[in-house]
């Protein structure tokens, strides 16, 4: 077997409404479909809800779930914000401007953007509380082949040792200009 897409990826949110709004405003995606129900098809719980999906585009669909009878929505303390995230690809640089400007002038703070040698990217929280980053890929044929190329001797270290192995290094020194034809 192997995975086709992903049909759609699932988060929580505070208000159903306000999260079809927001993301139409500042992401542009388009709302596709709500289901509510009082009791949940795959447990049979009572537990009322509004699911709603979002064209997060190319056959991607982003879902929330809004639960208005369990506690309010927390994160996993143990884990860092920056780790959990959604990221989502924009065409261009032009548009990461662009976006980043928007959100901006609404207050909403926004990191970056961000050289990360293979793509660039801004990273901001949607009202939920989610952690969402907009990368375009900045990338070249040999930059993406060198970047591959060690991957599983990095995997093979980093499961020894624990140490964030160097083999990557060059991705962020003056060795890159090198790779960059």
């Amino acid at each position: 077997m192997k995975i086709s897409k992903i049909h759609h990826v699932a988060y929580r949110c505070k208000d159903a409404r306000q999260t079809v709004e927001w993301y139409a405003k500042y992401l542009n995606m388009d709302f596709q479909l709500a289901f509510a129900e009082d009791q949940v098809p795959s447990t049979k719980a009572h537990d009322p809800y509004m699911h709603i999906f979002l064209d997060a585009g190319g056959g991607n669909v982003l879902a929330f779930f809004e639960l208005p009878t369990q506690p309010p929505m927390g994160r996993d303390t143990n884990t860092p914000e920056w780790v959990q995230h959604i990221a989502f690809e924009v065409e261009s640089l032009s548009v990461l401007d662009e976006v980043k400007a928007r959100l901006q002038a609404d207050d909403i703070p926004v990191v970056g953007i961000t050289d990360h040698t293979l793509f660039k990217s801004i990273y901001f929280f949607d009202p939920n509380g989610h952690r969402l980053e907009l990368a375009v890929d900045t990338s070249t044929p040999a930059l993406a082949a060198r970047a591959a190329s060690v991957k599983w001797e990095m995997l093979e270290e980093w499961s020894k040792t624990k140490r964030a192995p160097k083999h990557a290094a060059w991705m962020h020194s003056l060795e890159l200009e090198d790779t960059k034809s």
